[in-house]
């Protein structure tokens, strides 16, 4: 059986020595917490993960959920477990006070979404997107749908979902079929069938509030007439309890290759009673004259938040994949080292000693503390862009998070997947096999690719909406971050090793923006062609930023003869290896953007 134990020390070290979370007067819920606070949430968090989600994880896999009728029902335990977690407000660490959360740092609520997922991917699912739920209402819901909706929401009685993806359409909402129609009284009538719908049909939760797109007949065309629907499975009466079952059934869930514990359900919805998020459409913006609603910007909201979150999945399954590779890769007899044994005590040596094992297990970690570093320099912008009354300020950072969701998404789970299957590789057959429980973990992993937007679309979101906007301002605005990073440190034969590697993937990454900006306006083909190579070539620069900066910090506080010496010399060691076996790659990443579209669009369709 797998194990896991949260990586608390990384994450103090993020938290107090590498960003100052607790002393940056820009991050709202600073002002009350102190270390003894934050350790305790952390060891709390760590605590409920390891002894209540953990030991649940294959069994909860190897059941699965199961459907009878419209009935969901979720693994055994998973129900206990679930009630537990919420019911220590787990869920609600960062919300605002004013609506029942506990208005604690970003970086807390980050750390337990880590761990979380670590611990029980598929139990995981169920929180994550009821969270989004909330937010999304709380920008964008009237009073009257925050007041009904919200409050169970953070006590734990009601969950909450997103429900874009139709049989027929996925990426293209301009195809769905699923209709509201208006009624007198002012709400809506939605029918359609909506699929792929992470925690739609269960039994965890009383009520399940589902978020909706649907379209107005005779509104507008195309995404002009999609909106965002507030639809319960049970209907609310006035005073709050649950009323009759809404017309939205559970057709069936999905048989997947992984998160089996995660009931990802088709939903029917005939003449269900839904309200609108946004109120009327916002004014119509864009080169075509067609806006999109401002209910949909609620949407995005979520999609946005999820999306971090997934990214974030890639790299806590990373974690715990790690942990067991490493506690496998010290143990397990094979061979002698190249350079003489060991431990002759012994009949062979641990697999540690071999090279290509520890490439391995350095290649994980360094992606996992690199990701771990970057999902929270991300979440530190966003809390900055969402609470900050400074202008200048709250603009910065909502630009810098607006490069970083896409790019998290995307890089985080295409890496984060490579570690996962790379950490079973470390166990041989072993790892095939569901003792160990390491192709749990792959299977898991592979959806990260896949939702909350397919990476490709990640790509050339970032590519084709996010780079342009505003002439390009966010990015250049980044590469100077970095650049100022670089020169301060230039002069410093210690940190040379790192910051050189920086310097030389940054020019490369200046240069494929400035390719891209002279060739996709007037082939939109070469920004998709280069999109997913960019990407990359963003992430691994952007790693190896933090690597630098984490460099820093660990020399300062070795020299200081502060700290774990053995922790802080792994973190060098990791930083290193980013910079010798993965800055490198940005040469050929760069090359690969300007190789442009034509080897990509000559063959005819026909010939695949």
């Amino acid at each position: 059986m797998p194990s896991y134990a949260a990586p608390l020390d990384d994450l103090r070290f993020l938290i107090n020595d590498l960003f100052d979370m607790p002393n940056d007067p820009d991050v709202p819920g600073t002002a009350d917490v102190t270390p003894d606070l934050i350790d305790a949430v952390l060891e709390g968090g760590a605590k409920i993960c390891e002894q209540v989600f953990q030991p649940l994880n294959q069994s909860g896999d190897a059941e699965g959920c199961t459907w009878d009728n419209g009935v969901v029902r979720t693994p055994v335990g998973f129900k206990a477990a679930f009630d537990e977690y919420v019911g220590g407000g787990w869920h609600t660490l960062s919300l605002d006070p004013a609506w029942g959360g506990q208005g604690l740092p970003f970086f807390l609520s980050m750390a337990m979404t880590e761990m979380t997922v670590a611990s029980n991917h598929a139990l995981s699912t169920y929180i994550g997107l009821t969270s989004a739920v909330i937010g999304s209402l709380r920008g964008f819901g009237t009073d009257e749908l925050k007041n009904t909706y919200i409050p169970p929401m953070v006590e734990g009685r009601w969950t909450g979902t997103m429900n874009l993806t139709e049989p027929h359409c996925g990426t293209d909402l301009r195809l769905m079929r699923t209709k509201a129609v208006p009624q007198d009284d002012g709400t809506y009538r939605v029918t359609g069938t909506k699929i792929f719908i992470t925690g739609g049909e269960h039994d965890l939760a009383e009520n399940i509030v589902h978020m909706v797109l649907a379209k107005i007949p005779g509104e507008d065309e195309g995404l002009g007439a999609v909106n965002l629907f507030l639809v319960p499975k049970f209907l609310v009466n006035e005073d709050g309890s649950l009323g009759p079952r809404n017309g939205v059934t559970c057709g069936s869930i999905e048989n997947k290759m992984g998160i089996r514990g995660s009931a990802t359900a088709v939903l029917h919805y005939e003449d269900a009673v839904g309200y609108r998020v946004g109120g009327d459409r916002a004014e119509k913006q864009g080169s075509n004259g067609k806006g999109s609603s401002k209910g949909m910007a609620g949407m995005f909201a979520m999609m946005n938040a999820a999306r971090l979150g997934v990214g974030m999945q890639g790299m806590a399954l990373s974690e715990v994949a790690y942990q067991n590779a490493a506690s496998y890769a010290k143990e397990r007899l094979a061979g002698r080292s190249l350079t003489g044994p060991k431990h002759p005590d012994l009949p062979a040596d641990p697999i540690i000693v071999h090279p290509d094992v520890r490439r391995m297990l350095l290649h994980i970690r360094s992606f996992t503390e690199g990701a771990r570093a970057l999902a929270m320099f991300a979440g530190q912008q966003i809390a900055k862009a969402g609470r900050q009354s400074d202008e200048e300020t709250r603009k910065a950072a909502s630009d810098l998070a607006m490069l970083l969701t896409p790019t998290i998404k995307a890089y985080f789970t295409d890496m984060g997947f490579d570690c996962v299957n790379m950490a079973m590789q470390c166990f041989g057959g072993h790892g095939y096999v569901k003792d160990h429980g390491m192709e749990q973990f792959v299977r898991d992993a592979r959806i990260l690719q896949l939702y909350e937007g397919a990476n490709g679309v990640q790509a050339l979101d970032l590519v084709g909406r996010r780079l342009p906007t505003n002439q390009g301002e966010a990015v250049r605005a980044l590469f100077a971050m970095i650049q100022k990073f670089v020169d301060d440190h230039k002069d410093d034969a210690d940190m040379k090793p790192f910051v050189d590697p920086v310097q030389d993937g940054l020019n490369r990454l200046i240069g494929a923006s400035a390719w891209l900006a002279q060739h996709a306006p007037a082939n939109r083909d070469e920004a998709g062609a280069g999109a997913s190579d960019y990407l990359k070539l963003l992430g691994t620069v952007l790693f190896g930023y933090m690597w630098a900066r984490m460099a820093a910090v660990a020399q300062a506080r070795l020299a200081a003869g502060e700290g774990d010496k053995a922790f802080l010399e792994m973190k060098l060691h990791c930083a290193c290896y980013w910079m010798t076996r993965m800055m490198p790659e940005t040469a050929l990443l760069a090359e690969r953007v300007a190789a442009g579209a034509d080897t990509l669009m000559a063959p005819e369709a026909a010939a695949f």
